[in-house]
């Protein structure tokens, strides 16, 4: 669950191929979500979006699941503010490091924290956020993700957004919190 334009949405996940996205205004819950998003998924294949959206997803779509998430929102969505706010304080930090000191031990660090820190709470399109916080295009943020893997900042999961910070990372990212730096 995200906070999102006055209201909430939630994600869904069906197969490979699609994300959908369901989004209800703050305040009481009066029934189904006001808006459906359907789009491909970061891991769907061309082929499967040129088919389209079929009847199959549409039929798929958990309307009960999503009310009973729906329902809990107001606590829900206290949580996840607090989490979305350190999320975001970490992307900008990452932001404020590749400004000064180009693609470092530090800002790569940050970045593979920060971006697992999205996958970890379910974030439908991470890296789309992550780069509105960092300030560069989304390719560029790509290609640092690939560097920050490729360099032993963040390892893969197969078929998954998201990864686990190395022993070299969590080195990184110590020596900046005992420096007193933001």
């Amino acid at each position: 669950m995200e906070e999102h334009e006055s209201g909430f949405e939630l994600t869904q996940q069906q197969g490979t191929a699609w994300v959908i996205r369901m989004w209800w205004p703050t305040g009481p819950l009066t029934g189904g979500p006001q808006r459906i998003i359907i789009e491909p998924a970061e891991e769907a294949t061309p082929r499967d979006v040129a088919r389209g959206i079929s009847t199959t997803v549409l039929r798929r779509l958990d309307l009960p699941a999503a009310m009973k998430l729906a329902e809990q929102a107001p606590e829900l969505q206290r949580t996840m503010e607090g989490v979305g706010q350190k999320i975001d304080q970490a992307g900008l930090a990452a932001g404020r490091e590749l400004a000064r000191a180009g693609v470092s031990e530090l800002y790569l660090s940050l970045l593979a924290a920060t971006y697992k820190s999205m996958a970890d709470m379910g974030a439908p399109a991470p890296i789309p956020w992550l780069s509105r916080l960092i300030g560069r295009r989304p390719e560029t943020v790509k290609d640092h993700l690939k560097r920050a893997r490729r360099d032993g900042y963040l390892t893969t999961i197969a078929g998954k957004a998201g990864g686990d910070l190395t022993d070299k990372a969590m080195a990184a990212l110590n020596a900046f919190t005992e420096s007193g730096d933001d």
